[in-house]
């Protein structure tokens, strides 16, 4: 029973033992004190400066500012291509929530195309959510009008103004100045993140060659913020650096009036400044309007565009090669002088036919089946006398033949400022085994004695080489920008241009090629007589037929062929011819002969230069920039162009004879 009994408490220890545990505890707790007292001190004091900094930049953020892009000017300061203010709809991504509900709610504001769509989530799969994507460029103002009332519900969506490009005269300078289109991946890659805010860049034309220069640099705002990112107040910026100006050495008034000139026409000319090499006008028809693609093209116009057969975005001066014709023969002329082969007075006989030595079968013609008789340097060029070359040729060898072509400018880009152009094609064995693998002929050395044959020369060469003989023998780098400026008020900066290369070491023979030249224009049997009817000044140059249809085609009028088997017609030539400050080239496609189709061209283009000019000159587009008409004020044209008499009836030609 004793042991059953419990042992009596201790209260003296159980108080001991209470006092024990309070202590502990108030030692923990003051330790938890001390230790949050001292991270608040850290906090406040000792890291009060980073916690600051990152409050700060919570509130504050960079906002990009996009430049100016420069502007394009014509020769006499007419605008070229704009900056007009627009709005854009702008998605900040990680803000504005799942994709196809932003999508189907901001449809029924925005006209949304399907375009738009397209590009928006490409751009949001392959960029990061914290940077702005374009969803809609040019908003309509009754867009904006209906987004305001619903902007509440579109967190992280915002209208931003911005500068979108536009281009007055529509498709007259569509293959000069090119145009610009939004901004895609391989762009970016190319231009570095540091231009990631830019929307658009240069796509083709000058506005892609001088993207750099037309660009500028962009700058920065710092703005306050609330906590829902919207922008409260500006802190400051660092200016962004408008874009260069650049001014065309193109005249408008002459743009409009060689476009005029080819009616309904298709082919390409250029005329050039001979003393500087300064590209004076220059077409490439049909043309097309860069309006439309500068805030993305709609897939109908994109269609018609490459569905047109006549393939309107086809620039032929750079990338549209054709046989140069008869219009080399005042270039392989100078050649024979200058290599000593023939002097001024040797004379060739033309029978009508020509035959390499020792064979009987297959000839050449001369453009008249009876031959032109005996025939000087001065007469080939204005006659057209096919024998001449042949045997020229003959006598150079294919070697020396190419050396002079070369040093004249052929089989090789021109170095104008546009992306892409080609070099041609200039004769020669290497290039017939590479193209064709064949072997080298001396027929085809005859061929190309006269144009035809494996030669693919544009229209940029053809007129580089005429101003070449137009000034003397210097041969110049055509080019389209004049002068930069970096500022309005800024002075004009000439752009630096490479010296011009002789062709000729002697000028006698040069004058002696220019004689002929002229004797073309002037002369009693000059091929392209019938432009010198009622001209007030005097012209040199050379006509030329690029053969399509094979020498055994029958037909006496070319306009009784369909258009793609029809001859390419070709004119070059300057003019005053005592003092030229104009030289051009055209090709006319499907035109027939150059005599009848593309001399009169010519003319008109040379009476546009060089006579007065009356009040009637092109207009720019005042409308939208969507539109690209041409407005004709309804008076009489500006070229006051003489009338020019129908020609005669043009007798087909000897197989092998086109001039």
């Amino acid at each position: 029973m004793a042991a059953s009994r419990r042992p009596l408490k201790n209260a003296h220890a159980e108080a001991e033992q209470f006092r024990r545990r309070a202590l502990l505890g108030f030692a923990v707790v003051a330790l938890s004190l001390c230790g949050l007292a001292g991270w608040y001190f850290k906090l406040q004091v000792i890291d009060h400066t980073k916690y600051a900094t990152r409050s700060e930049a919570n509130s504050i953020k960079l906002r990009p500012v996009v430049p100016a892009r420069g502007s394009i000017f014509d020769r006499n300061g007419k605008l070229l291509a704009e900056n007009v203010p627009a709005f854009r709809l702008d998605v900040l991504p990680d803000k504005a929530g799942e994709s196809k509900a932003l999508i189907a709610g901001l449809s029924g504001i925005f006209a949304l195309t399907p375009e738009d769509i397209r590009h928006f989530e490409a751009t949001r799969k392959s960029s990061r959510g914290f940077r702005p994507i374009t969803l809609k460029l040019r908003v309509s103002d009754e867009e904006m009008a209906r987004f305001a009332v619903d902007r509440w519900r579109f967190p992280g969506v915002e209208l931003e103004p911005y500068l979108t490009r536009r281009y007055p005269y529509g498709d007259l300078f569509g293959h000069i100045i090119g145009y610009v289109g939004r901004i895609d991946e391989k762009d970016l890659e190319k231009m570095g993140e540091g231009n990631a805010a830019l929307t658009h860049t240069g796509k083709g034309g000058l506005e892609r060659y001088y993207e750099e220069i037309l660009r500028g640099k962009i700058g920065y705002e710092k703005v306050e913020t609330n906590v829902e990112g919207r922008a409260l107040r500006s802190m400051g910026r660092v200016p962004a650096q408008a874009g260069a100006d650049l001014r065309l050495s193109v005249d408008a008034d002459l743009q409009y009036a060689m476009t005029q000139a080819f009616g309904e026409l298709e082919g390409s000319a250029v005329a050039l400044d001979p003393r500087s090499g300064e590209v004076l006008a220059m077409v490439s028809l049909p043309s097309y309007d860069p309006n439309l693609f500068v805030n993305g093209i709609s897939h109908a116009d994109f269609n018609a565009l490459n569905n047109n057969p006549s393939r309107p975005q086809f620039n032929r001066l750079v990338l549209g090669g054709v046989a140069p014709g008869s219009t080399l023969k005042p270039l392989i002329a100078l050649a024979g002088l200058d290599s000593g082969l023939r002097r001024p007075e040797d004379k060739t006989l033309s029978t009508g036919m020509f035959r390499l030595p020792g064979m009987k079968g297959r000839g050449w013609g001369d453009s008249h089946r009876g031959g032109h008789g005996w025939t000087d340097v001065r007469k080939s060029i204005a006659d057209s006398v096919n024998t001449y070359y042949y045997r020229l040729a003959l006598d150079l060898g294919v070697e020396r033949f190419d050396s002079y072509l070369t040093r004249y400018g052929f089989g090789q880009p021109t170095g104008i400022d546009l992306i892409g152009e080609i070099g041609g094609i200039l004769p020669s064995p290497a290039a017939k085994l590479k193209l064709n693998k064949e072997r080298w002929y001396p027929g085809d050395l005859v061929n190309a004695a006269i144009g035809q044959g494996m030669w693919k020369v544009t229209p940029l060469q053809l007129a580089r080489g005429t101003a070449a003989l137009a000034d003397g023998g210097m041969l110049r780098r055509p080019h389209l920008v004049a002068a930069k400026r970096h500022a309005y008020d800024a002075p004009w900066e000439p752009l630096p241009q490479p010296a011009p290369v002789r062709i000729s070491d002697h000028p006698a023979n040069v004058r002696v090629v220019q004689e002929g030249m002229e004797m073309t224009v002037n002369g009693p049997g000059g091929t392209a007589r019938v432009m010198s009817i009622g001209a007030p000044y005097r012209m040199a140059g050379k006509t030329g037929t690029a053969q399509v249809v094979n020498r055994s085609a029958t037909a006496v009028n070319p306009k009784s062929l369909p258009m793609h088997r029809r001859h390419r017609a070709l004119f070059v030539g300057y003019a005053p011819a005592e003092n030229p400050s104009i030289a051009v080239a055209v090709m006319v496609e499907g035109g027939g002969y150059g005599a009848s189709t593309a001399a009169p061209i010519a003319r008109k283009i040379f009476d546009a230069w060089l006579l007065e000019k009356s009040a009637a000159q092109p207009n720019p587009d005042v409308g939208d920039a969507s539109t690209s008409t041409l407005i004709e004020v309804g008076v009489t044209p500006a070229v006051p162009t003489p009338a020019v008499p129908a020609p005669a009836p043009v007798t087909p030609p000897a197989p092998g004879a086109l001039r």
